[in-house]
């Protein structure tokens, strides 16, 4: 049996939510109640969507929708119809760690990685709109995430060192255009 057919037969409500996931079209069938965690890991597969607390507090199951990060256990799957949903899995497609994911490694800022995720995505959208944070900066953007293991100190450092990265990067490139 389908999961569609498995879904209508259980629920009876289910209709079909379609939209853009980690860049590619996707779709699949989702009951009206349903929330974005559970139809993006169980209806689209992308596991790397943690659920923690259900209520919005941990942060494990931040994704960012239309650019922005969000939490997609407070989120209904059919709010998504149309929308742009990037998850963990979307910010390495050629399956080679990007450099936010490169600093997480070199300054050992997982441990367990069941937080990893959702504090990726939200770092990856705070660095887009702040690109030279201060440590207080990163600090009270993390304060929505709660991982057990780091004592976020080592996210810090990871979150500053690619933003210092990106300017000399950005700075080296101005002076060859120039």
């Amino acid at each position: 049996m389908s999961k569609m057919s498995d879904t209508i037969m259980r629920h009876g409500k289910a209709q079909r939510i379609a939209l853009t996931l980690n860049g590619r079209e996707r779709s699949g069938y989702s009951e009206p109640r349903e929330l974005l965690s559970d139809f993006i890991r169980h209806e689209l597969g992308a596991t790397g969507t943690h659920v923690g607390c259900e209520h919005g507090v941990c942060g494990a199951c931040t994704v960012q929708v239309d650019g922005v990060a969000a939490r997609s256990c407070l989120m209904l799957a059919v709010q998504a119809e149309g929308r742009r949903i990037d998850t963990v899995e979307g910010l390495a497609p050629d399956q080679t760690l990007g450099d936010l994911q490169q600093a997480f490694q070199r300054h050992h800022a997982l441990q367990c990685g069941f937080c990893t995720a959702g504090i990726l995505m939200s770092c990856a959208d705070y660095l887009r709109r702040v690109p030279d944070p201060s440590e207080q900066q990163v600090r009270e953007m993390l304060s929505g995430h709660i991982c057990r293991c780091t004592g976020y100190t080592p996210i810090v450092a990871a979150v500053l060192d690619v933003a210092a990265r990106r300017r000399a990067e950005a700075s080296t490139k101005e002076v060859e255009h120039a």
